[in-house]
């Protein structure tokens, strides 16, 4: 299977797994990496005409992103309250995140042996 072929693939980035094409642009949890550096990932499965489910495929196969910038995500607003007392708390918290841009999933063809 060459990488024309291939429909997506599935990536483990910040403990999440996203299922990624060529050209897709996904928010993840904020990666160690400035905005314009390539990172590569081994996928988990590679769908193409054929599924590739080979263990030995798969550590062939290469994801590359680029990371595009560093955003933060929507404001959550956490409220604790209880009734009849005078407690009630407020906190929020924004995400750090990463967009990446999916440039190629990229399977080598190697020598494998038939049985």
């Amino acid at each position: 299977m060459t990488s024309s072929e291939v429909k997506y693939a599935v990536i483990r980035v910040g403990g999440q797994q996203f299922k990624v094409s060529e050209g897709d642009r996904i928010l993840v949890d904020r990666v160690a990496a400035e905005p314009g550096t390539r990172l590569h990932f081994t996928p988990l499965a590679v769908r193409g005409a054929e599924p590739v489910l080979d263990a030995a495929a798969l550590k062939k196969a290469r994801v590359t992103a680029t990371v595009e910038d560093h955003v933060l995500g929507e404001k959550v607003r956490v409220f604790k309250y209880k009734p009849k007392t005078t407690y009630k708390r407020a906190r929020g918290h924004r995400s750090r995140l990463s967009r990446l841009a999916i440039e190629s999933i990229t399977l080598k063809a190697g020598s494998s042996k038939e049985q």
